[in-house]
């Protein structure tokens, strides 16, 4: 999976969800019951947090109460979920470069404004890892959560190249980039210590597999684990194309099956 033929694809699924072309939310626009988001007023509102936040004048809500709610009715329970790992490109570089105060605001800005894209699709947020966010998305009546996952991660990708990255320039920032890998199973929910304050957290094969399926992500790339894919509609099927891996380059089974477990690539139409 390296290449020129790899990078021009990676390329044509960014410019999918960047141009006017038909993507996974105006699919989604046209069923009945199913509530879309309208990226167009995203933007505009992680723009102004964005600018706020850089400029010290806008706080940040705490984005993982609703998902601790949730964990903690179902402690110990078996949960089938779509779980999405989004991670920043380069943070390693802008450590070295920037003061810490702005680079502290630029991930702080970042990682919530990945938050609030999970939420306003419906998702929960579990927890933030350095520069990285983990969501999941749980059944819910008439909702497809593979749907809504892969949905989410094109909206992730345009919220960061056309409401993040501008602000960012006009700050002589450096662009953002991220990748995001997706897979589905069941976890469980896990308490560690009593009462109200104690922590919750997910624990199951997929959570791995995310990361895994994420680490192998080119920047802006979106990829998924056949779990995922064979629950997507058919008609969003064909924005993804699976993978054919070098030897020893992906060596992850399906456990039920014993095969090579397939990753899909995100390439637009």
């Amino acid at each position: 999976m390296t290449g020129e033929p790899v990078k021009k694809a990676v390329q044509k699924g960014l410019n999918n969800i960047l141009s006017k072309n038909q993507n996974i939310v105006d699919l989604l626009m046209g069923r009945e019951n199913v509530q879309v988001v309208d990226t167009e007023e995203l933007i505009q509102q992680v723009q102004t947090r964005v600018w706020g936040a850089l400029k010290k004048d806008f706080q940040y809500s705490n984005v993982t109460k609703d998902s601790e709610e949730f964990l903690k009715q179902n402690i110990l329970q078996s949960v089938p979920m779509e779980v999405l790992y989004v991670d920043l490109v380069g943070s390693t570089k802008m450590v070295l470069e920037l003061p810490q105060t702005q680079l502290a605001a630029i991930i702080s800005s970042f990682a919530q404004e990945m938050a609030y894209v999970i939420k306003q699709h419906h998702g929960y947020i579990l927890k933030f890892v350095g520069d990285a966010v983990i969501g999941y998305f749980v059944e819910k009546e008439g909702m497809r959560i593979a749907d809504s996952a892969v949905s989410c991660a094109e909206s992730m990708i345009k919220v960061l190249k056309m409401g993040i990255n501008p602000i960012l320039e006009q700050y002589d920032y450096p662009d953002l980039q991220i990748k995001i890998g997706i897979d589905r199973g069941v976890n469980t929910v896990i308490q560690y210590g009593n009462g109200e304050d104690s922590h919750v957290d997910l624990l199951g094969p997929c959570m791995n597999m995310a990361a895994k399926i994420q680490s192998k992500a080119y920047p802006d790339q979106i990829l998924i684990g056949e779990d995922v894919y064979n629950r997507l509609d058919t008609s969003i099927q064909e924005y993804f194309e699976k993978i054919v891996w070098k030897d020893k380059e992906w060596h992850y089974t399906n456990k039920m099956t014993g095969q090579i477990y397939s990753v899909y690539a995100y390439i637009g139409k």
